[in-house]
Order: structure tokens, then C-alpha cells, then sequence
């Protein structure tokens, strides 16, 4: 069972930080490259930068939770959610569809990577 997962490429497991403005403020985020890839394939198909979603997700967790106690954290958990809902066919596997516009698991239509309640 293992063999799947120490057979992965080592550089989706390097860390990479990158320096980003959030609403003026300059901030370091260091994720694993496999989740900035990840961010890049969520922004592409809403046309936009890295820089910008991250922006986005921040500004929609601030609106729904009203504070942000992990950022990083929430970042890696989006882009699992991301991973997920597209293997449980609940976001289409189609990276020419935008994922605006997509209702939110909750029933909602703001944010982006929505609770589902699933986990």
C-alpha cells in the first residue's frame, strides 16, 4: 500500500514559500509544491492568478468565519477539497469550467470550496 505514496516525485513534497499582498500587506505563504499546483489548476479556471485566489479564499473566510486562526492550513485543505470533490464527480473533472458560478455545498453560491459536511 505504501508504494504509492514514498514512490511519489519528491519535488510535489519540496516546500516552496511565496510572498504575496494581501490588501496591502505584504505576507509569506510556504506550502508544498503539490499544493501550489493545485492553487494554479483553481485559478485557471476562474481566470485568474495564484495571488488572486488566495486573495479571494481569504477574503471569503474573513466574510463567512469573521477571522482566520490557520490560513496555511486552510489553503492545504482547500486544495484537497478540490482534489476530492472532482474524484466524487461533485465539481466536473473539465478544467475549461469555471468554478464560479458553482453552487456551494451548502447551498450557497460565495464560497468557492464550501462545506459539505461531509468530513
Amino acid at each position: 500500500m505504501c508504494e504509492i505514496f514514498v514512490k511519489a516525485d519528491p519535488h510535489l513534497y519540496e516546500c516552496r514559500a511565496r510572498s504575496i499582498r494581501l490588501h496591502g500587506a505584504v505576507t509569506s505563504i510556504r506550502l508544498e509544491n503539490l499544493f501550489w499546483h493545485a492553487l494554479e489548476e483553481i485559478a485557471s479556471r476562474d481566470s485568474m492568478s495564484v495571488n488572486q485566489l488566495i486573495t479571494k479564499l481569504y477574503d471569503e473566510l474573513v466574510e463567512y468565519r469573521g477571522e482566520v486562526d490557520n490560513f496555511t492550513s486552510f489553503l492545504r485543505v482547500c486544495c484537497l477539497r478540490y482534489l476530492s470533490l472532482m474524484v466524487d464527480g461533485e465539481i466536473s473533472t473539465d478544467k475549461r469550467i469555471p468554478l464560479k458560478g458553482m453552487p456551494a455545498m451548502n447551498g450557497g453560491t460565495n464560497m468557492v470550496l464550501a462545506q459539505s459536511g461531509k468530513y
